[in-house]
């Protein structure tokens, strides 16, 4: 079975956010509502247009809309007929949703699959009265809002439900909408929302309990143990008190335990104080200013929740040693955390088994869909087992069953690095399924398969020929030690048996966040002139040997690919990015230029681009290239970076963060049969006809108070290189505007207003316009 069309039935928030997911995937997408006045497809073009406007951003590209059609449950049903799934996300009431698959039964294809997005129902109980063939065909699939920006989908099969209709969903949501994927057992709330609104209503009662303020919860449970910023209510301002309350009267309901919210909070919901959507619920937003409601008073105020010196002092430590230290905690801080810890780990372990077919899936329900960056037996093996049941016996807690079985750890790798973990039920330890398409560095690593490592990087074998090149720099930041790493990398596949070389890692956030400011500051403070000029010609020398190397290199980007980090992939080969790609060339928010060959890139990689048009003319290029480096343009994702021209048409996208680096790995061995290495290039470079249109440009955004006078003098510098000067036209090779580049970006390094920019940056992380 393959998956090629979708059909969504709702287009309210989740419907049409996962109607763009698909159309952002290249899907083709049907998006179905109730009709509107005069019979109207209104609420489906509304939902479409909501996702369109949506901040963060719904779609990958606004152009995606044009794969997705509108219309009416009511008039255009059969416009589902040839979609070969079709995902219900209408209201969380059971009886509309029977009705409407009694009638999709009379429109859809005898192989069609029907699946609904539903929170809470029982996939069983919606199953029931439909005949056979539709049953094998039904499941659930449980997305999380944003659908696009959340990772975790759970699938949720029936009894009924064909292992090959589960195959297919499984296959195309994972590599083609690049979902994370957890198979729940069909029970309420299925894994990631039972443990997670469970969580939730321990720590609000815990709160209550030893008198903290929601300031202070947040800043407890938050980065400080591994979570989003957002910690328990932020996330939940963001979620929707009313889903909130709505999901844990639910749970309630459905399973008899306490998952009861305090008064005070029913009387938020009462009064519209919603969260986000409503603009007030346990924050408030004023201008610029967050408030944070008093949860005794009902009032709002700008507070700064202080924690003990002993918390504050954690921030630095790796996550176990956090973990560890938090429960150690004194006063009310202390009793706050363990109870709130102790008795999820509690309430984990007694439900794993019901919830999920693995621990594996427990952890990952947790990190993909709420973003721990530890599930809670990952936690549990942090901080030792001994620990925890220690903790639970002075709690008057009972050690469960998964504990007394565990041992030491519930999960633990072979000596040839295979991850096992204790099996939900029968005490046994069973290998971690993961497909051969996932493939990490950390995998790499513990499977024995390090080339070669040091502080700064690592050179694994990803086998068949392709090595891996891992930065470990914070941020994967491009320092002295990174790049002289990457040096010894690629002599290592030149010299040796090998096909080729991937760039990429396994960090959550950042594939690079560009060269080590500190260094590049700290030699300008001390006039190390002619060692900065040495590193930013060794900079370009690396851009140009990626180019050039007799052999393959493909970078894998995601997340934050900004200045060095995205020259580097500019000159790679290939670019095999994961779809959240935020790529750009942003050294003029530091008061420089890109000094890594990224201006002579792009000049040359868009005067390329027009060469089959022979009306065309070349300042459009030139142009084109200014504007993406003197705004700092970042993609929004990999797509955005393709109509930018940060991608070319032949790179390629993995919708799925976990199959990047095996994708980037094929893309090595496509090209690695017959490589040969691009030929040097040049272009011609128009000299003082450029720079006086972009000197004219400047000086617009100058009297338009867009524009300082040293955001002038750095984009009179961008301007220059890509003229290649002021004089007249002449072909120019790389080298040339290299050397340009390299020049331009050491006179600005020597500005005061550049140093302060960037002392601004190291000190706040948020760019200074001065």
């Amino acid at each position: 079975m393959r998956i090629q069309s979708v059909g969504v039935v709702g287009a309210g928030t989740m419907g049409s956010g996962i109607a763009a997911l698909a159309a952002s995937a290249g899907v083709p997408v049907v998006l179905l509502d109730i009709p509107g006045e005069n019979g109207s497809d209104q609420p489906a073009r509304r939902g479409l247009e909501r996702a369109l406007k949506a901040r963060p951003a719904a779609f990958m590209s606004p152009q995606r809309e044009a794969l997705v059609r509108t219309g009416t449950i009511d008039r255009d049903l059969e416009l589902l007929a040839g979609c070969d799934l079709v995902i219900e996300a209408i209201i969380e009431k059971p009886e509309p949703k029977r009705q409407l698959y009694e009638r999709l039964t009379e429109v859809l294809d005898d192989d069609a699959i029907v699946a609904t997005n539903t929170s809470g129902i029982p996939i069983h109980e919606l199953a029931e009265g439909r005949t056979e063939g539709f049953r094998q065909r039904f499941l659930g699939m449980h997305f999380f809002n944003p659908p696009r920006y959340l990772h975790l989908l759970e699938l949720i099969p029936t009894d009924d439900t064909s292992p090959e209709v589960m195959r297919a969903v499984e296959r195309f949501s994972e590599r083609i909408l690049g979902k994370g994927i957890v198979v729940a057992r069909d029970v309420p709330g299925f894994v990631a929302n039972r443990l997670g609104v469970h969580g939730m209503a321990l720590a609000l009662r815990a709160m209550e309990t030893h008198d903290l303020t929601i300031g202070e919860v947040d800043a407890l449970t938050g980065p400080l143990i591994g979570r989003p910023k957002s910690a328990i209510f932020r996330t939940a301002d963001i979620t929707g008190l009313d889903v909130l309350s709505h999901v844990a009267k639910g749970l309630g309901e459905a399973t008899g335990e306490d998952f009861s919210l305090p008064g005070w909070v029913a009387k938020l919901v009462a009064e519209g104080k919603l969260g986000e959507k409503s603009g007030t619920g346990f924050y408030q937003k004023e201008g610029k200013e967050i408030r944070t409601l008093d949860w005794k008073t009902g009032e709002y105020a700008v507070t700064a929740p202080t924690l003990p010196d002993e918390a504050t002092a954690l921030a630095r430590q790796p996550l176990p040693a956090r973990l560890r230290s938090v429960l150690a905690l004194p006063g009310k801080y202390g009793a706050f955390m363990r109870e709130v810890m102790l008795g999820s780990f509690h309430y984990v372990l007694e439900h794993a088994a019901d919830l999920a077919y693995d621990l594996t899936s427990v952890d990952q329900a947790l990190e993909w869909g709420y973003g721990w960056e530890m599930g809670p037996f990952r936690q549990m093996d942090a901080i030792g087992l001994d620990a925890v049941r220690a903790a639970f016996a002075e709690r008057g807690l009972d050690e469960p069953r998964l504990l007394r079985e565990a041992g030491d750890r519930f999960i633990a790798r072979d000596e040839d690095g295979t991850e096992r973990t204790l099996a939900v039920t029968g005490g046994q330890r069973i290998s971690v399924s993961r497909q051969a398409s996932h493939v990490t560095a950390a995998d790499l690593r513990a499977g024995g398969n390090v080339v070669e490592e040091t502080r700064d990087a690592a050179l694994l074998d990803m086998g068949d020929g392709v090595l891996l090149f891992e930065s470990r720099s914070k941020m994967n930041t491009l320092g002295q030690g990174v790049v002289q790493q990457l040096a010894k990398a690629l002599d290592t596949v030149e010299r040796g048996d090998y096909a080729g070389l991937v760039i990429g890692n396994d960090d959550t956030r950042a594939f690079s966040a560009g060269a080590d400011l500190m260094m590049v500051a700290g030699a300008a403070q001390q006039g190390d002139w002619a060692g900065l000029e040495r590193s930013i010609r060794g900079f370009q020398e690396m851009s140009m040997r990626l180019r050039q190397s007799p052999f393959p290199v493909v970078a894998a980007p995601f997340g934050l690919t900004l200045g060095g980090g995205c020259e580097f992939s500019l000159h790679c080969d290939r670019v095999q990015a994961h779809a959240e790609l935020y790529m750009g060339l942003v050294e003029v928010g530091v008061g420089l230029i890109p000094g890594g060959g990224g201006t002579k890139e792009l000049l040359f990689r868009f005067m390329k681009d027009l060469e089959p048009y022979e009306e065309a003319d070349p300042f459009e290029a030139v142009k084109r290239a200014f504007q993406l480096i003197a705004t700092a343009v970042t993609s929004t994702s990999a797509l955005d970076a393709r109509e930018r021209g940060f991608l070319r048409r032949e790179d390629r996208i993995s919708m799925s963060r976990d199959l990047l680096l095996a994708d980037a790995k094929r893309r090595v061995l496509d090209l690695a049969t017959d490589y040969v290495a691009p030929a040097p290039m040049t272009v011609m470079a128009l000299g003082k006809q450029a720079m006086g249109n972009l000197e004219y440009a400047l000086w617009a955004f100058r009297e338009a108070g867009q524009a300082s006078e040293h955001d002038v003098r750095i984009g009179h510098h961008v301007a220059y290189v890509l003229a290649g000067g002021d004089a007249a036209p002449r072909i120019v090779t790389e080298q040339d505007i290299l050397d340009l580049e390299r020049e331009a970006f050491l006179t600005l390094l020597g500005v005061r207003e550049t140093q302060d920019r960037i002392a601004h940056m190291l000190k706040t992380g948020k760019p200074l316009r001065n």
